[in-house]
């Protein structure tokens, strides 16, 4: 898994510009996870939702990693465990996002989640893109 972009994709759950009503009500219940101790964090890497989970070009959250850093279990793990390099590892736990991220899971989620009935057009558009992009979505 590569390093995470220069900055959050258009859709990412843990952006602050990002609608409402985006993803699953579950995929929102993830990120909350990632606020627990490290102990008990989920050990998987968090990968960016714009990408097919079996992609060669798929890459770590920048969202997450920008929220979450050095305190993610799944990180270390992935680096003891030689699934990131050291350099995909310092890139992703000293992430800064160039835009503004919510400062938790919790709160990403809530906001994620409150238009999860209704998304307005936007939330729409980006269910759209997503779907272009994404083959495992398609139908």
């Amino acid at each position: 898994m590569r390093a995470p972009a220069p900055r959050p994709c258009d859709s990412c759950p843990y952006r602050r510009d990002v609608p409402s009503g985006v993803w699953a009500h579950e995929e929102y219940e993830k990120l909350r996870r990632y606020d627990t101790d490290t102990a008990v964090q989920p050990q998987g890497l968090f990968q960016c939702h714009q990408g097919d989970p079996d992609s060669s070009a798929r890459r770590i959250c920048a969202g997450w990693a920008g929220c979450h850093g050095e305190h993610l279990l799944g990180l270390r793990l992935a680096l003891l465990e030689n699934r990131i390099d050291e350099e995909t590892f310092r890139a992703a736990a000293e992430y800064h996002s160039p835009v503004p991220l919510f400062s938790s899971g919790n709160e990403a989620a809530d906001h994620g989640q409150a238009d999860i009935r209704q998304p307005g057009t936007q939330a729409d558009h980006l269910i759209g893109k997503i779907s272009r992009t994404r083959r495992n979505l398609r139908r």
